[in-house]
């Protein structure tokens, strides 16, 4: 036991999987453990590196298992991968962990903390009940358009079709009034969770500094700043701007060959969450500004704009506030 300087973990709901690894790359153990095991096996062993796929529960082990002394280390699970041998079970996957884990080029997933994952549980149940309104609107227009009642799309028009139904409850049957019915107490019973739910964020992103810096720049509300909180990695470990877009997935994909620089689309492979929302805050702030206008901004930015604008195939008359809108997301 004095010589495993790295142990592999397969994590799973009961029955978990061990694989340490010798300096040399040898199998010191190969073990299965169940869940109430998992926590004395790791208060036994010396400190060592405890690698796992960055997936369900990982972080809530990676809190338990690094208070016992140990290094723990989150791997990606498409970064382990490549590591899988031939047959896909609980050993390979552990021992493929260990070995992805000890490369010195690998990339790490940071633990978050217990506040950061009350926080994403937060948003992402607001993000869930959001979805179920619109499902649920979605489903009320559709059963409203088998009796010949066209309903309007869209959340804000709600009203208009609260009244569509109430005029036309001489016109079809009764059973169909009260089912319509039914929904629209379903969608206000969602939209009163959702204004909780969002009054929450706002109080939990008015404690933090870096929510309220966060929240003084055009396009980002509470939600976006909470989601930047929960779901971001310390922005202390990213060296520049552009890390933080790459980790957004906000970076152009590259199929480079031969010296030659062959860029793609955007490679869209960060957190999708705050990708999207900061997409939506940009471009509200861009409609906002062409119907009101703004204060030009200096040409460093507006040369920056619209170098970024040529990359996403955006209109090259486009006005300088708009520029300025853009740049301050792709910068």
């Amino acid at each position: 036991m004095d010589q495993v300087p790295i142990v592999g973990l397969d994590l799973a709901k009961r029955v978990f999987q061990v694989h340490g690894a010798t300096a040399d790359g040898g199998i010191a153990i190969r073990k299965k453990l169940s869940r109430g095991q998992v926590l004395a096996f790791f208060a036994d062993l010396p400190p060592c590196v405890v690698a796992m796929e960055a997936c369900a529960t990982a972080h809530y082990w990676a809190r338990e298992i690094g208070a016992l002394g140990h290094n723990v280390r989150l791997v990606p699970p498409a970064y382990v991968k490549p590591f899988v041998k031939r047959q896909k079970n609980d050993a390979a996957d552990a021992e493929a962990i260990a070995e992805a884990a000890s490369r010195p080029t690998m990339r790490f997933v940071e633990p978050k903390s217990p506040q950061q994952q009350a926080r994403a549980m937060v948003f992402r149940t607001r993000d869930l009940f959001v979805r179920q309104r619109t499902q649920t609107i979605n489903a009320l227009r559709a059963h409203l358009a088998e009796h010949g009642l066209i309903a309007p799309q869209g959340m804000s028009n709600l009203t208009n079709i609260r009244r569509l139904i109430d005029e036309a409850a001489a016109e079809v049957e009764p059973l169909v009034v009260e089912t319509a019915h039914t929904y629209l107490e379903q969608i206000d019973d969602l939209s009163s969770r959702i204004l909780k739910l969002e009054a929450t964020l706002k109080q939990e992103a008015a404690r933090t500094d870096a929510s309220l810096r966060m929240m003084t720049m055009p396009g980002v509300g509470p939600i976006t700043a909470m989601a930047i909180e929960a779901f971001a990695p310390s922005l202390s470990v990213l060296k520049r701007s552009r890390d933080f877009a790459a980790w957004l997935g906000l970076v152009p994909r590259q199929h480079s060959t031969g010296g030659k620089q062959i860029l793609g689309r955007t490679s869209k492979m960060g957190q999708r969450d705050i990708r999207r929302l900061l997409i939506i805050g940009a471009m509200s702030v861009i409609r906002w500004a062409t119907r009101k206008g703004t204060t030009p901004r200096p040409s460093r930015l507006t040369s920056i704009a619209e170098s970024s604008l040529a990359r996403l195939g955006m209109r090259p008359h486009i006005q300088p506030a708009q520029k300025f809108v853009v740049s301050c997301y792709v910068m």
